[in-house]
């Protein structure tokens, strides 16, 4: 069976197949609980708010993306392991929207080869970090990829992980090693550090700094004065803040949070992350998503239980979409 989806700009695909039967496995209508440590947590999540699961059955679901559309929007979301991004809508649920989707080889490649963190450029278009084929990639109107970017300095990229675009059109992203078949001790890795970097819109890639072991999810502050990356070593489980300079460049790097403690409570690291309009960081990490002040200061947490690895708000921020472990979630947002 063969759909046609549209992406806003007029951006088409055409689904391949229908998602195999596991994920239409029966899975729970909610999920864990919302723990309040801060009163200013009301401003984002009433007293009686759930979280509820929207699908499940999934291997390891990452980067939700809302995406608008005349049918009153739809998530896509990647599944690392499966090699694929799914789609999922109130009316008709579950489809699978791309496979392959992070790793176009022939032979074995891991156990994550897909696609992590996705985007929309400023023209609707699908952007990806991609595991296997270790590039940042974007789908074509056509419905073909373009390569980005896929290596510094003649070197090939690690795994790149997450990104966010600013609003000149440039992309900061991460680059640990999780989607090599070895990670970090993978005969076929090319750089000997972990970068974050800028991708320029005339193709010029910029390393920012190679400080953090592990740089995952990032984001920027509303003013996109702040760049704030979650760090997911177990050594140093922790979020950074670094101003960014005039020249777009990284000034020194400052600690927000460290998520040691919360290790010994729930199973997980800080992963992906997501910033509101007013510059509240919801980051994942141990068992659920932390809610915190750019700052530092611990609002509260979703929290799921489990291993959460990413989310992502609608348009409008009024739902937070989660990916856990093997679920897709959301939580209203007032």
């Amino acid at each position: 069976m063969r759909f046609l989806l549209c992406l806003p700009v007029l951006l088409c695909l055409t689904l391949v197949s229908a998602p195999p039967s596991s994920l239409l496995a029966q899975t729970p209508s909610t999920l864990g609980r919302i723990e309040r440590l801060d009163p200013a947590l009301d401003k984002f999540i009433a007293e009686d708010t759930k979280i509820e699961v929207l699908a499940g059955g999934f291997t390891w679901t990452e980067g939700p993306l809302w995406v608008k559309d005349d049918a009153g929007g739809h998530l896509l979301f990647s599944d690392i392991p499966r090699n694929s991004i799914y789609r999922w809508s109130e009316t008709r649920g579950i489809e699978l929207f791309m496979r392959p989707s992070g790793y176009t080889g022939v032979s074995y490649y891991g156990l994550e080869p897909g696609t992590n963190g996705l985007a929309l450029d400023s023209q609707g278009r699908l952007t990806a970090c991609e595991h296997g084929d270790r590039r940042v990639s974007v789908l074509t109107r056509g419905g073909g990829k373009r390569t980005l970017v896929d290596n510094y300095q003649g070197r090939r990229l690690n795994s790149p992980n997450d990104l966010v675009f600013h609003s000149d059109g440039s992309i900061f992203f991460t680059d640990p090693p999780y989607g090599l078949p070895e990670r970090a001790s993978d005969p076929r890795r090319e750089l000997d550090f972990c970068g974050v970097y800028r991708l320029d819109p005339s193709g010029k890639l910029t390393l920012l700094t190679k400080q953090l072991a592990r740089p995952n999810g990032i984001g920027l502050l509303p003013d996109e004065k702040t760049l704030v990356v979650a760090q997911s070593d177990p050594d140093n489980p922790i979020w950074m803040s670094f101003p960014i300079k005039e020249d777009k460049t990284l000034g020194q790097g400052t600690v927000i949070f460290n998520a040691k403690k919360y290790m010994q409570e729930f199973p997980g690291l800080p992963d992906g992350l997501a910033v509101a309009k007013d510059g509240t960081i919801f980051g994942s990490g141990p068992g659920g998503i932390y809610v915190m002040t750019p700052k530092g200061k611990l609002l509260g947490r979703i929290v799921t239980g489990g291993r959460t690895s990413n989310c992502g708000f609608d348009a409008e921020q009024k739902t937070l979409y989660i990916t856990a472990d093997s679920y897709v979630c959301r939580v209203r947002i007032k």
